[in-house]
């Protein structure tokens, strides 16, 4: 840690919004909270198993606005608050380098909002260029950007920075304070504290990011005590489970707005410390109202409702709905179709994004909650087996791999666009084919199960479990590393650590030694038959026409759970473990058996309550 960074640290943090202390404070105030949108202009099936409303078109920008609209006229004292995760994860998204997100939602006129990891993805001047002010200059968004945790490197942390003049500052402001209604509101924001894992190792070059715990002890006195704000809220993309732990070892906060994890509150999770955390899924198929009461200067009491958005529940709003058709023109078929250049790798898009470029017979996605009889999303997905079949079938190799991503869409049986596929592949990886050893592949299954399943929350690796095409394996969540998966399968012969296996996976022009970010040999990278750059969407589009009926069934169910994943602890469903998954008490220190009884206390508590 450096000696700037410290310093910035310990000395008072910069206000946004500056205002006179004033005396305890009492009224009511609306929290409206979106999050984790991933580019979702359009609205897209909900095919989750076990949910009510399974098979209604879910979410779009105008049924989301539609919502917001109602709560205001509602509840007129409010503040509309994002957390992350916005600008990736649709083709719009991509060709634009995000501002076909900021043309829409500076409509919404959204008060706050905290980036996400993949809210870097197009590198640090263009997040400067989205989000930040800087000599003068607005930022493209109109909301104001808060990231207690987010710095210029230093020269010590990387010699070669662009931004030298700005080392150890931060590059948004840490936190704001508004108010509303006779309430003084204090806004902490934090980022996710990693980049983008899946794509360029450079995309954060100038930038740093710390854990963030730092600067939230340091906050909460300041705006506690010093600032005297009588609602403190903190906007974070660190994750639920993350946000949890965060909020019970530095009580203060008094409402969480959380993204990262896809995680679906429709019960308000309730902190040791008395933080209320919420988080509203994905791609906009939620919107949370908390609507809050504070007398004297504390939080008195509060309600929270979970909206979610369907053609059913809600009318697209007519400008939101006007605004984007004009976005979409350029992309989907019609007279007004141009051609547009992929940012991340220079491929040239030149078919409208809705062509429908195959079928598939069984719903494709990633989204089933941790206790589904069949595919919980934190190990295995029918959208990620398709994907790695299609990089498999692409080069005719053993297996075929893909980073387990949070993000996606859900496809229902029946046509698949191109668009669709660049939901799950909107950040400009091509195709490669190579060899890596049996031994890598086996650690690759362990590293992945670590870094999803741990019960130490800050390693999870911001990912779920890889997919493989041609492996399967038997997994026990509750085994220490190195032992969890077993009998491995290569194409139904028993895994051999010795064996080099042809393997195809994503590729980068800054790791050409690669596949999936793991080192491989005789690597060659699939190009166009006059050598240009195939991006990876177009090698699933060519692997379902090679197809019979160009319609995919993928084989489901590849990873074998041999004990169920762990039970909720806060009366939602949960996608990911919010504990993890405890390992056996006999290989944890004293320290860790004591955290960890404590937290099961926590959940049996939680379960007798259900």
């Amino acid at each position: 840690m450096t000696l700037t960074r410290t310093l910035l640290r310990n000395l008072a943090l910069p206000l946004v919004l500056f205002a006179s202390a004033a005396s305890a404070g009492d009224g009511e105030v609306t929290l409206i909270h979106i999050g984790d949108l991933h580019g979702h202009l359009v609205p897209r099936p909900n095919m989750r198993d076990g949910d009510d409303d399974r098979g209604v078109m879910s979410g779009g920008l105008a049924y989301v606005y539609d919502q917001i609209k109602k709560i205001r006229s509602e509840h007129p004292d409010n503040l509309l608050v994002n957390t992350g995760d916005t600008i990736q994860g649709s083709a719009e998204a991509l060709y634009s380098r995000g501002k076909a997100m900021a043309d829409i939602l500076n409509l919404f006129e959204i008060d706050a909002f905290a980036p996400g990891n993949w809210d870097f993805l197009y590198g640090p001047e263009r997040f400067r260029e989205l989000f930040a002010e800087v000599d003068g200059r607005k930022p493209m968004f109109n909301w104001q950007t808060l990231s207690a945790n987010l710095y210029y490197a230093t020269l010590y942390e990387f010699p070669e920075t662009p931004y030298a003049k700005q080392a150890g500052q931060r590059v948004v402001p840490p936190y704001m304070i508004k108010e509303i209604n006779g309430v003084r509101i204090g806004i902490i924001g934090l980022t996710a504290d990693r980049g983008p894992q899946a794509v360029s190792t450079r995309v954060m070059d100038g930038f740093y990011l710390t854990p963030g715990e730092e600067e939230l002890q340091a906050a909460i006195p300041k705006l506690r005590n010093e600032e005297k704000v009588d609602l403190l809220v903190l906007i974070s993309e660190r994750g639920l489970a993350a946000n949890l732990e965060l909020v019970e070892t530095w009580p203060g906060i008094d409402v969480v707005l959380s993204s990262d994890m896809h995680e679906e509150t429709w019960k308000v999770v309730e902190a040791k410390s008395g933080t209320l955390l919420v988080e509203e899924g994905q791609d906009g198929t939620m919107v949370g109202e908390m609507n809050l009461t504070v007398r004297n200067g504390k939080l008195a009491s509060w309600d929270f409702k979970a909206h979610r958005i369907t053609v059913e529940n809600n009318q697209p709003d007519p400008m939101i709905a006007a605004r984007v058709e004009e976005i979409r023109k350029t992309f989907v078929k019609g007279a007004e179709f141009v051609p547009h250049v992929n940012p991340m790798n220079g491929y040239v898009l030149r078919a409208p994004i809705d062509t429908t470029i195959g079928y598939t017979r069984k719903a494709l996605h990633r989204s089933n909650y941790a206790d589904a009889k069949s595919l919980p999303a934190v190990i295995e997905g029918s959208s990620h087996d398709f994907l790695a079949d299609a990089f498999r079938g692409a080069c005719e190799s053993d297996i075929g791999l893909i980073r387990g991503f949070r993000y996606g869409t859900h496809i229902a049986p029946g046509p698949i666009k191109l668009e669709d596929i660049y939901h799950y592949i909107p950040i400009g990886p091509q195709i490669a084919c190579g060899l890596i050893s049996g031994d890598d592949l086996r650690l690759m299954i362990e590293n992945g199960a670590q870094g999803s399943l741990t019960s130490i929350v800050g390693y999870w690796g911001g990912g779920w479990l890889l997919a493989f095409s041609g492996i399967t394996y038997d997994l026990d969540p509750y085994n220490q590393w190195g032992f969890r998966a077993s009998n491995i399968r290569v194409n139904n012969e028993a895994l051999d650590p010795e064996r080099y296996y042809t393997v195809a996976g994503y590729w980068y022009l800054d790791l050409p030694g690669k596949i999936n970010r793991s080192r491989a040999l005789e690597i060659k990278v699939l190009k166009d038959r006059f050598g240009g750059i195939v991006d990876a969407t177009a090698v699933v589009a060519y692997y379902l026409q090679t197809l019979p009926g160009h319609t995919v069934d993928p084989e489901l169910n590849r990873i074998n759970l041999l004990k169920p994943l762990p039970p909720p602890i806060a009366g939602n469903r949960e996608i990911q473990p919010l504990g993890g998954a405890p390992r056996p008490e006999y290989l944890l220190a004293d320290e860790d058996i004591k955290r960890l009884a404590k937290r099961r206390t926590t959940q049996n508590t939680a379960h007798g309550d259900q």
